[in-house]
């Protein structure tokens, strides 16, 4: 069937020239529109590229950098132009001594011969410690991040510099500090110092890495240790507590002690201020007594004479005076309000 039957059994007026051919020219013409067409949607495609609200755009040209793009739409030179994305205002993580598997409320972790490898530690008194930690951090230079050192970002794979880089801080940190401090008082310490370390070598070698914080996740020494620094923590444990109860004990005895010599010393003061001036006035007392015995000695004689008997008479009870040249005298005598005031 050529082209005239076609058209007079379609009834219509056609374009020839849109019309499929069957020769071999016609269908070479027709794959290389659709070749054109394909290349122009792929060249569309690839001019137009997004950036993420937490990145920028790090544009390269033949591999050399061109340009940052903030976040929102942009456009690029098909075929010799690249994105790469690199997350800017993402807070970042790197784990040592161990993996996360699944992160949720009850996350799962991994270990194995390369996790326990990178977190077996040697401390400054010489013992070994297992220290497991996390390293936060963003970035803060894309361009030095990307170019300035090689295996750094993520994105392309394992950054063994950056982990080599927390590793050799952290060994140098732990170095510094005894087992005891590593495992208990000093983590805090180990933290702090290890962040400045960290982030003064980032700078040096323009890593454009800001180091956010460094937190000790798990210290404990080896397996085959462990139990034996168990009972040494216990019993600095029990050591610790010892010295706390006695200081508790020294804190309340010396004080009632202190305060029982001051009432004491006190007391003796005040004792002697008695007596000085019950001294004082008895000495007044006599010397004015004196005087006036100077000016009536007679009359003054008399009178304490007479003051004294008033003073003694009275607590020597009832007395009888009788004449020693009378007899018979006793049995006329009523003699048992005299015994019953002795009794008393």
């Amino acid at each position: 069937m050529d082209i005239d039957d076609w058209r007079r059994r379609a009834g219509t007026v056609v374009d020839v020239g849109r019309l499929p051919s069957f020769s071999l020219q016609g269908r070479g013409t027709l794959l290389t529109r659709i070749a054109l067409i394909l290349l122009a949607a792929i060249a569309l495609f690839s001019t137009y590229y997004q950036v993420n609200a937490d990145s920028v755009g790090v544009v390269q040209r033949f591999g050399q950098y061109v340009r940052t793009t903030e976040p929102g739409p942009h456009f690029k030179f098909p075929f010799i132009e690249s994105v790469t994305l690199v997350p800017v205002q993402r807070q970042l993580k790197t784990e040592f001594g161990f993996r996360t598997t699944t992160a949720g409320v009850q996350s799962e972790f991994e270990q194995n011969d390369s996790t326990k490898a990178e977190s077996l530690m040697l401390t400054g008194d010489l013992n070994v410690a297992v220290v497991e930690w996390i390293v936060q951090y963003k970035v803060k230079d894309p361009y030095k991040y990307l170019f300035k050192v090689r295996n750094l970002d993520f994105s392309r794979g394992e950054a063994t510099t950056f982990r080599d880089m927390n590793e050799a801080v952290m060994r140098a940190v732990v170095g510094d500090h005894s087992v005891n401090e590593v495992l208990t008082v000093g983590r805090e310490s180990i933290q702090v110092d290890a962040k400045v370390q960290l982030q003064m070598l980032c700078d040096r070698y323009e890593t454009g890495i800001e180091v956010l914080q460094i937190v000790l996740q798990d210290v404990n020494p080896p397996d085959q240790v462990k139990p034996a620094f168990n009972e040494v923590n216990q019993a600095i444990q029990e050591k610790e507590r010892l010295i706390n109860e006695a200081w508790a004990d020294y804190n309340q005895t010396v004080p009632n002690a202190r305060g029982e010599a001051e009432r004491v010393v006190r007391a003796a003061e005040g004792y002697a201020l008695e007596r000085v001036n019950n001294a004082r006035g008895d000495v007044a007392r006599f010397v004015n007594i004196y005087d006036e015995y100077r000016k009536a000695p007679d009359v003054t004689r008399k009178r304490l004479y007479l003051e004294t008997l008033n003073e003694i008479l009275p607590k020597t009870g009832r007395k009888l005076i009788i004449d020693s040249s009378m007899k018979g005298l006793l049995p006329l005598l009523n003699l048992d309000p005299i015994k019953q005031e002795a009794k008393q």
